[in-house]
């Protein structure tokens, strides 16, 4: 058993894989080149247009014990990975690793795939059903969790190797230049498939809405695409929405939304040039109408917005109130048509978003992000992988890349949430280090990390509720009494691996 600087411990290996412990956010480099990936030659003449699924499959060579990766920019509207491993079922490949960029509830229909060994390892953060049947034992699946710099990192350097990519492509040429911008299922940015594009052995593009040569503008190019397949969906677009990208009503979130811009605004960063992330969370986005109004009232020109964009986003784009959104993934339909349209909105890979491994990252360049939580513990840990009855519920996206780029990081969230706790003395699960979060905002009080010791001066000036964390923690366990500690076994059923590759903690089988 192995101890990581967090005091977490770990096993010595997983999946066949030597665990490195974490240490800190920022010394850990594991030095390496790129990895490599077959040469191509496509002459004049020849075709990559192919008539079916299955005979993308059998080009690509794919076999047993090989891995495949697809992407979640239709998030739970996501066809294209059900429909891949129902086929390759179908053709009798078994122990495949699925090394996609997310998985979603929709993908519970892999269950049945996991159980009979068609997919035995899982190289990426899961939502919903797989994760929790996980954490009780009933599926037999190494699960490895990435940030979605992480998972960048971890093609580019060779760390996970991508044998094929399907690459839902909402419009596409028989070539394979295309881009997420159109058709019946657009979503937008391709950001995290243009890892796989580039790294994997073999890329396959699958499209509903297949166009004549060239599609444009180009978003991956077909310099990069093996093989090109038309299927008659490739999902729901309108699931690209869910309960967490819509702005808070409750009172306590705008409560919260309002302590938060006031911590914003005491920093000095809300100036020209501000540059700004906001999760996809209610309160998250609600801090981002309040920011509007500030920059508004303010006129303040902001740089850039970046991460996961929303039309809250887009409105400020269109405002002139920042210069340029970066774009990793659209969180809504408004996001879709503005990166169609906008020549600002800009899309960009995950690594250009926060891979740590690469000549700069852009998570680097922000002022400031609004992050969410599901624990926060005394030391400023976070756990958004799991909640607090153990399950592993929840990706981490790019939570920790943030965190660890951002000059203010602020983590916003209610006291109690289902009458819990938020803030405990340890948390379940670390996801993102304490050393990288600045604030915590709750509807009762503010804490402020001990290295913002002139920002805590400054807020207490302004009279707002500035708290110390432990303080808040018995705010809540006075209303809510101790929580009662999950039991685990030693089963470890998932690592959370940090954005360098080194692991933060290990996820284990809840003792039911």
């Amino acid at each position: 058993m192995a101890v990581n600087s967090l005091g977490r411990q770990l096993p010595e290996s997983f999946a066949g894989k030597t665990v490195v412990p974490y240490q800190d956010p920022f010394s850990y480099k594991k030095t390496s080149d790129h990895a490599s990936r077959p040469l191509r030659r496509v002459n004049p003449g020849d075709k990559k247009l192919l008539g079916s699924l299955r005979e993308a499959i059998e080009a690509s060579g794919l076999k047993s014990g090989q891995c495949i990766a697809t992407h979640h920019h239709l998030r739970n509207g996501d066809a294209l990975l059900n429909m891949v491993v129902k086929e390759i079922d179908a053709m009798g490949i078994r122990d495949i690793t699925i090394a996609s960029s997310s998985v979603h509830p929709v993908h519970a229909e892999l269950i049945p795939y996991i159980q009979k060994g068609v997919i035995t390892a899982i190289e990426t953060g899961v939502n919903g059903l797989i994760g929790e049947m996980a954490s009780k034992g009933e599926l037999h699946c190494p699960i490895t969790v990435r940030t979605h710099g992480g998972r960048a990192r971890s093609v580019i350097s060779g760390d996970v190797t991508v044998d094929v990519a399907f690459i839902a492509a909402p419009t596409c040429d028989e070539f394979g230049n295309m881009n997420g911008y159109f058709g019946p299922s657009a979503c937008g940015s391709l950001g995290y498939a243009h890892t796989d594009a580039q790294y994997a052995k073999h890329v396959v593009a699958v499209t509903d809405n297949l166009q004549p040569y060239p599609v444009v503008p180009v978003s991956i190019p077909m310099s990069l695409v093996d093989h090109v397949v038309v299927v008659d969906s490739l999902g729901d677009p309108n699931k690209i929405v869910s309960t967490t990208t819509r702005i808070t009503r409750d009172p306590v979130g705008l409560q919260i939304a309002k302590y938060a811009s006031q911590v914003i605004e005491a920093s000095g960063l809300l100036k020209d040039g501000f540059a700004f992330q906001t999760g996809s969370g209610g309160i998250s986005l609600a801090v981002a109408d309040r920011v509007k109004q500030l920059m508004s009232a303010g006129q303040i020109k902001g740089s850039f917005g970046c991460g996961g964009i929303t039309g809250y986003f887009v409105d400020m784009l269109e405002q002139g109130l920042f210069r340029a959104l970066f774009d990793v993934q659209c969180f809504d339909l408004k996001a879709v048509a503005s990166i169609g349209r906008n020549p600002n909105h800009l899309e960009m890979s995950a690594d250009l978003y926060a891979n740590p491994y690469n000549a700069g990252a852009v998570v680097n360049m922000l002022d400031c992000v609004i992050l969410g939580a599901t624990e926060v513990d005394v030391d400023f840990n976070v756990n958004v992988n799991t909640e607090s009855n153990g399950y592993l519920l929840h990706n981490t996206g790019g939570h920790s890349d943030a965190a660890a780029g951002a000059k203010l990081s602020i983590i916003t969230a209610p006291l109690i949430r289902g009458r819990l706790p938020i803030i405990r003395d340890a948390v379940t699960t670390v996801t993102t280090p304490g050393e990288t979060i600045d604030v915590i905002v709750t509807e009762r009080g503010i804490a402020v990390n001990e290295h913002q010791a002139d920002l805590r001066k400054e807020l207490e000036k302004r009279k707002v509720p500035v708290m110390d964390i432990h303080d808040l923690r018995k705010l809540a366990t006075r209303i809510t009494g101790e929580p009662k500690p999950v039991e685990f076994t030693d089963d470890v059923v998932a690592l959370i691996e940090y954005r360098d590759g080194t692991i933060i903690d290990a996820v284990r089988k809840v003792k039911e």
